[in-house]
């Protein structure tokens, strides 16, 4: 059962209340750079991405946001540490969300002058705790990034937003330890009701931080915990977009798009099956359908048939020929060298 969180706002999209949950990821360009930053922004648009956050430094790159923002189309988070005066810039620049923690950014007077231009423009605030970087006192009591000095880090700034009459909050406990993670996001949904971003934080490289973050984040979704995610990779910042919506979708929780699956190959293999499931992801990545489907890749045309039977669509390869199956009756056969072809065709005019 899902959890049922308070919902915030960031440019028009919605997040937690039950809305669908979103993909994050964070530039990894200097913002400063407007028109590398835009084109990295582009490409995660064009591979869904819901919300981006940017890095700000410094005053340079705060100032940037504004030109940012105006040649982007999605929500657009500014991250910022200890300076409120780049909190405050960032606001006139427009951002859609902030992630700043307000015990962090010194006297009452800077978190309230924050705060009071983040209400005036409806931007909500994300609170990110990390297990690297806990206040020292929590961390003197506990010993150690446990999951409660996690949760007790987070309380803190959310009270200090609460004490000023603010709750447009979204909460994230990061740790690269995916067991306290797991365990400190359990203790947030238990103990308040604010949307939860879910991730593994330093999960690594594509290999290893995708496993790390499919567990972590996979686990929480399975128990109906979590709002939006980002999976934190080294590398191209397209990657995280790709295996967050993967497991939302292995999850039942994309509401739109493809889940590619395929068989791992045996002995009876009669067809280049990697290169076959290389060629239909670069070929369906920019197919939009009104609901998620399920396509399945099979490597031989003797257990494909059976195999594919609880797919929508699956494509049976060998011996030179191919063959298409619709909720697991034949519908086709063709060439083997035609099977890319047939599948987007298929797919095109899916309903």
């Amino acid at each position: 059962m899902a959890r049922n969180s308070r919902q915030i706002e960031l440019g028009g999209l919605k997040v937690g209340g039950g809305a669908p949950i979103t993909v994050q990821s964070m530039t990894k360009t200097d913002t400063r750079d407007i028109p590398g930053t835009v084109a990295q922004i582009k490409s995660l648009e064009k591979a869904g991405c819901d919300i981006v956050r940017l890095a700000v430094p410094d005053m340079d790159a705060a100032k940037s946001l504004g030109e940012i923002k105006k040649q982007t189309n999605i929500p657009i988070v500014s991250d910022i540490h200890f300076d409120y005066k780049l909190a405050l810039e960032a606001v006139n620049q427009g951002v859609d969300g902030m992630r700043i923690n307000p015990g962090n950014i010194g006297a009452k007077y800077r978190i309230k002058a924050v705060v009071d231009a983040v209400k005036e423009r409806g931007i909500p605030i994300r609170i990110g705790v990390n297990s690297g970087s806990l206040e020292k006192d929590i961390l003197k009591k506990h010993g150690t990034p446990t999951p409660e000095a996690l949760a007790e880090s987070a309380f803190r700034h959310v009270q200090i937003l609460e004490d000023l009459d603010f709750r447009d909050i979204k909460i994230s406990v990061k740790s690269t330890d995916v067991k306290k993670m797991i365990a400190s996001y359990r203790i947030l949904a238990e103990r308040c009701d604010y949307p939860l971003h879910l991730g593994v934080t330093e999960a690594g490289t594509y290999e290893m931080g995708t496993i790390k973050s499919s567990i972590g984040i996979g686990t929480l979704l399975a128990e109906g915990i979590g709002d939006t995610i980002r999976v934190s990779l080294t590398g191209d910042p397209v990657d995280e977009i790709a295996v967050g919506f993967n497991i939302l979708r292995s999850l039942g929780l994309r509401r739109n798009g493809i889940e590619l699956i395929s068989c791992p190959g045996c002995g009876r293999l009669e067809i280049d099956l990697m290169k076959l499931v290389k060629d239909v992801e670069d070929r369906i990545t920019n197919i939009e359908l009104p609901r998620p489907i399920k396509v399945a890749i099979l490597g031989c045309v003797v257990n494909g048939p059976g195999e594919a039977s609880e797919a929508d669509i699956g494509i049976a390869g060998g011996r030179g020929k191919g063959m298409l199956y619709k909720d697991g009756k034949l519908v086709r056969s063709f060439k083997e060298n035609q099977i890319v072809d047939e599948l987007v065709k298929e797919l095109e005019t899916f309903v």
